[in-house]
């Protein structure tokens, strides 16, 4: 099937020239020039992935992409003319698989939206749900519930409390986490897996402060005790 790429982006002449490249390598594309819009194209259009600019009017980037994370899969690549570490990781942190800074090559660009499609729509082919206790994760629908009830996750959270029930009981070094979630190594002096192991304590954790799910282990990294 052809893979649906919404672009969002209120600058129409870039945004018009990258759907004419990227249509050309067989993706079926729609563009989106503000924040509402944009919302409106993925809940009708359902794409596969969403470039998505980190500066819009209205209803800007990050909290379009925080929307979308609620109620739809789709891959998101957050597109920006910022360089900045704190907006990589606040991108990160409200739900985006991957992160480009303009001004990027079409090569470029093209590599990573095949790499975070490998990625994302990999692990839903091969398994339909993972139980540890009380707590379910669901890929078919990237949900997870807790004790019955429905846990709210980023889908990068989803990813990496993924990995940790995967090998439950395996000591889990940071660089392998980052590797396996965000697919390489982190910038230097990076936060953003300490965010997303903070985040999801918060949601699963009985004592988030004292957790005994997902234990810190001291110059190693984490353990998922289930």
């Amino acid at each position: 099937m052809t893979t649906k790429l919404l672009i969002v982006d209120d600058d129409r002449d870039f945004a018009s020239s990258l759907s004419l490249l990227l249509d050309s390598e067989g993706f079926a594309t729609r563009c989106a020039s503000s924040g509402e819009q944009a919302l409106d194209a993925a809940r009708a259009w359902q794409p596969d992935v969403i470039l998505l600019d980190v500066v819009l009017p209205g209803l800007d980037g990050l909290s379009v992409c925080h929307a979308l994370r609620r109620e739809s899969s789709a891959a998101i690549i957050m597109l920006t003319a910022l360089d900045a570490e704190v907006d990589r990781v606040v991108g990160l942190e409200v739900g985006a698989d991957d992160y480009v800074t303009k001004p990027f090559s079409h090569r470029e660009l093209s590599a990573r939206i095949r790499a975070v499609l490998r990625r994302t729509q990999g692990g839903r082919s091969t398994e339909t749900n993972l139980v540890s206790g009380d707590l379910e994760l669901r890929f078919d629908s990237r949900k997870v519930y807790l004790r019955g009830q429905p846990v709210d996750l980023t889908l990068k959270e989803f990813e990496l409390l993924a990995t940790f029930v995967r090998q439950t009981g395996r000591a889990l070094s940071r660089d392998e986490l980052y590797g396996t979630v965000w697919a390489g190594a982190p910038a230097e002096g990076s936060r953003t897996l300490d965010a997303h192991i903070r985040s999801l304590r918060e949601k699963i954790e009985a004592d988030p402060a004292n957790p005994t799910r997902i234990v810190t282990l001291r110059r190693v990294g984490y353990r998922f005790e289930g």
